[in-house]
């Protein structure tokens, strides 16, 4: 079992840039930014000289507002976690009292304190470590987490401490793509739907930050979960809103980690208001998820508070506006009081397994023949596509490639036939389906006479004769 290391400090004092430093990642959101993090982030250390789980945490402040209070929750389930507390400071800013405050919190707690101070850069060790042994927590490490001075140091520190950090001899090989079967749900919408709500509903706790306003979420929040002998990865992304509408750095990349979230899924999970219905920002949202051929299911939110009459204008609003998500199964959900989030997990199941499967090119090829025999395929300049066999291309989405003549003439109505022909005789529900042409080659095209090799073997041996006069 691996040890567990919290994170803890005042805002701003660079907890997110030793994580990303410590994890060789950029999982955690970094910028001059007080108060970027709110939610618990986890990460592997894989080093040399140890090996543990890292979290990165909250600031620490002593604000008393709904927002802060949510952060210091997050903060001591994290210490609750914890093995051992690193505790960062600022040294350019030096000992303040709110430092002193989190360090008899910190004394309170019963567990190893690792005292580290940051933001050295350009100062002798001694005189930035000075003022703060009046802490009372032992010899600190004096580090540049952006420069990466002094990491080595720290880790050797946190091996004294916990010797069970020391790396194994033998280190397990990470497993394969092909055999991880861990499913990677990916968790989008606008901002200020129901997101975080409804992971925490699904995972029974209180994991991320959920607060009635919008753009709580900032990071994409990776939380591993089982349920019925099946591993999940649920990512909590931040909400995206329109482009014309965002206009902070930081909201930006907040936008472009929720855009690598959903490459990084398997299946997707769009969540969208039922109050509001579907706006134009579901429909752009739901087009990147196309476009990324991930697996799809929809979650409409908060459908407890609507009379039955608004209940039927939202439901024939989805099915008007999202045509082309006919394939992802929909959900009428109440995050907040779990009516509906039960039936979720079974529908995101099967739209991985749907969106994994192999299908062999025999199957394909008589698929392929019946829609043939259904709907022929138009004619070319009077002559008709021919379409010989097909096999799968490709997996997440499946892609089907179909090997004939003419092929590159295919109009797009007949592709999207094939498409939904296919999606729908081999019952794959809650995926995609990407077809794609491959034309043969004609080998004589470019040769205008061609002499059989008994021909040219008989000119070879009988010369020509001349002609009699």
């Amino acid at each position: 079992m691996k040890s567990v290391i919290a994170l803890l400090g005042r805002p701003n004092v660079g907890k997110s840039t030793l994580f990303n430093r410590l994890t060789r990642s950029r999982d955690a959101l970094v910028a001059d930014h007080a108060g970027l993090t709110r939610d618990r982030i986890y990460g592997h250390v894989r080093d040399d000289n140890a090996q543990f789980i890292l979290i990165d945490t909250g600031g620490l402040t002593n604000e008393t507002d709904s927002m802060s209070e949510l952060m210091r929750k997050q903060a001591a389930l994290a210490i609750d976690e914890a093995d051992l507390m690193v505790f960062l400071v600022d040294g350019r800013a030096g000992l303040l009292p709110a430092d002193e405050e989190i360090a008899r919190l910190l004394r309170n707690v019963g567990k190893p304190v690792l005292l580290v101070i940051n933001k050295s850069e350009g100062e002798q060790r001694e005189l930035v470590a000075a003022e703060f042994y009046s802490m009372g927590l032992g010899e600190p490490v004096v580090i540049s987490a952006t420069q990466g001075r002094g990491i080595d140091r720290l880790l050797n520190h946190i091996t004294n401490i916990l010797p069970e950090t020391l790396p194994e001899l033998i280190v397990e090989s990470e497993p394969d793509e092909e055999e991880d079967s861990t499913i990677r749900l990916a968790i989008v919408g606008r901002p200020n739907v129901g997101k975080s709500t409804l992971v925490n509903r699904l995972l029974g706790e209180e994991r991320v930050v959920a607060f009635d306003a919008p753009g709580t979420t900032r990071d994409s929040i990776y939380i591993p979960f089982e349920k019925d002998g099946t591993q999940y990865t649920f990512i909590d992304t931040a909400g995206v809103r329109r482009r014309s509408k965002v206009s902070e750095a930081l909201e930006k990349f907040s936008v472009v980690k929720t855009l690598q979230a959903v490459e990084a899924a398997n299946v997707v999970m769009l969540v969208v208001d039922a109050q509001e219905g579907i706006v134009d920002q579901d429909l752009h949202l739901a087009g990147l998820i196309i476009e990324s051929g991930r697996a799809v299911v929809i979650a409409v939110n908060k459908w407890d508070g609507l009379e039955k009459q608004e209940r039927e204008w939202v439901a024939s609003n989805i099915e008007r506006r999202l045509p082309f998500l006919t394939f992802a199964k929909t959900h009428f959900i109440s995050a907040l009081h779990g009516s509906g989030v039960g039936l979720l997990l079974k529908s995101v199941k099967q739209a991985y397994q749907a969106a994994l499967t192999k299908i062999p090119t025999s199957r394909l090829t008589r698929v392929l023949e019946d829609a043939i025999a259904d709907h022929p395929p138009p004619l070319v300049n009077g002559r008709r596509i021919k379409y010989r066999f097909a096999h799968l291309g490709g997996k997440n989405p499946p892609r089907v490639i179909i090997h004939g003549n003419q092929t590159e003439a295919t109009p797009q109505s007949y592709r999207r036939y094939l498409e939904n022909y296919f999606r729908t005789t081999l019952k794959l529900h809650g995926t995609p389906v990407m077809v794609e042409f491959k034309t043969s080659e004609n080998p004589f095209r470019k040769r205008t006479h061609i002499a059989a090799d008994k021909q040219a073997d008989k000119r070879q041996r009988s010369p020509r004769q001349p002609k009699k006069k």
